[in-house]
C-alpha cells in the first residue's frame, strides 16, 4: 500500500456545534457486514482505494462517539473528544491489514483511545497531570478502580500498585494530583473583596517591591564601595596599578604583560598582586 495516500480528504462529518445533529447522522449510517467490511478493507490496503477508506470510517463513526460517552466524566466537550477519536478511526483504517484476521472495531479502539487519552491529558488541567507511563497509566484507571469517594487507604492504594503494575507511591502521587484543582494567578474581574483576597497574586510577597529592603542592600554596596576604595588608596603606586589593571580596568592586563611594564618576571608580580589582595583584606576587616 502507498504511503503517499492520506485519509486527510476523506473529510468524514464533523461534530461541530450540533452534537445531536451529528449523533443522529452517524446512527443512520448503515453497519457493515463482516464480508463488505473485508471486501473494503482489501480495496484500500492492496489498491489505495480512498473511496473504500471513507466507507469503512463513516461505518464505524457511530463507535467512536459511543467510546466518546464513556470518558464524559472529565468535564471536557464530548464533541471535542469525538473529533479526536475519528482521528484515531482513521489512523486505524489506514494502518489496518485485512489479513490479520480480526475485525476492524478491535484494531481501531487503541487508536482512537490513545487520540482521546492524548486530548484528555492536554486540556483536563492547566499544568499538564500526567507525564511519565506509568502517570498516564494510573490516570484512566485510578477512577474506575477506586470504591470510595474518600482517599485511598494503605491496603486500597497497595493493592491498586499491585493491580496497575506500578509503586503504591505514585498512586498516592497521582491521587493527589487529581484531587487538586487550577487557580488563577489573579482574581477575575467579578470577584468581589471575600473572594479576590485568595488569589495568589495578593498573597505572594513581592521582595522587589521592600522599600527597606532596597535600602539595606543599597547601603550595603555603598559600604563595601567605600571600604575597598579606602582599602586601594592605601596602597602604594606600583601595587594599586597592578590590581587596577588587573581587577577594575574593562582592559584587563595580563601578568606578562605587567612584568614587561615593571621590568620584572611575570611570578613577581603575582606575588605583588598576592600581598596587595592581603593588605586590602586586612585594611576592609577593620
Amino acid at each position: 500500500m502507498s504511503a503517499g495516500k492520506s485519509l486527510r480528504t476523506l473529510s468524514p462529518i464533523s461534530p461541530g456545534s450540533d452534537l445531536s445533529g451529528y449523533l443522529i447522522s452517524v446512527s443512520s449510517i448503515a453497519i457493515l457486514t463482516p464480508e463488505k467490511e473485508l471486501e473494503l478493507a482489501k480495496q484500500y490496503y492492496y489498491e489505495d482505494d480512498v473511496t473504500a477508506a471513507r466507507e469503512l470510517v463513516l461505518a464505524h463513526l457511530r463507535f467512536v462517539a459511543h467510546l466518546a460517552k464513556t470518558y464524559s466524566g472529565y468535564g471536557l466537550s464530548q464533541a471535542d473528544l469525538i473529533q479526536e477519536g475519528n482521528v484515531g478511526l482513521m489512523k486505524a483504517v489506514k494502518r489496518f491489514n485485512p489479513e490479520v484476521g480480526v475485525r476492524l472495531v478491535s484494531f481501531a479502539v487503541h487508536w482512537i483511545k490513545a487520540e482521546m487519552h492524548e486530548y484528555i491529558l492536554r486540556n483536563w488541567r492547566i499544568v499538564k497531570i500526567a507525564t511519565t507511563k506509568a502517570q498516564r497509566k494510573l490516570f484512566f484507571n485510578l477512577r474506575s478502580s477506586k470504591k470510595t469517594l474518600g482517599w485511598l487507604n494503605n491496603e486500597e492504594a497497595n493493592a491498586m500498585a499491585e493491580d496497575l503494575g506500578v509503586d503504591a507511591k505514585v498512586v498516592r502521587q497521582m491521587e493527589g494530583r487529581m484531587a487538586s484543582y487550577d487557580m488563577a494567578f489573579d482574581a477575575s474581574d467579578d470577584s468581589d473583596d471575600d473572594e479576590a483576597y485568595k488569589a495568589p497574586a495578593y498573597f505572594l510577597e513581592d521582595q522587589a517591591s521592600d522599600i527597606s529592603l532596597q535600602v539595606e542592600d543599597d547601603e550595603w554596596k555603598e559600604t563595601n564601595n567605600q571600604s575597598l576604595y579606602r582599602a586601594i588608596s592605601d596602597l602604594d603606586d606600583r601595587s594599586k596599578d597592578i590590581l587596577t589593571s588587573r581587577w577594575l580596568s574593562e582592559n584587563k592586563a595580563t601578568l606578562h604583560e605587567l612584568a614587561a611594564k615593571y621590568d620584572v618576571s611575570a611570578e613577581r608580580i603575582r606575588q605583588l598582586e598576592k600581598n596587595a589582595m592581603s593588605k586590602m583584606k586586612d585594611k576592609i576587616a577593620l
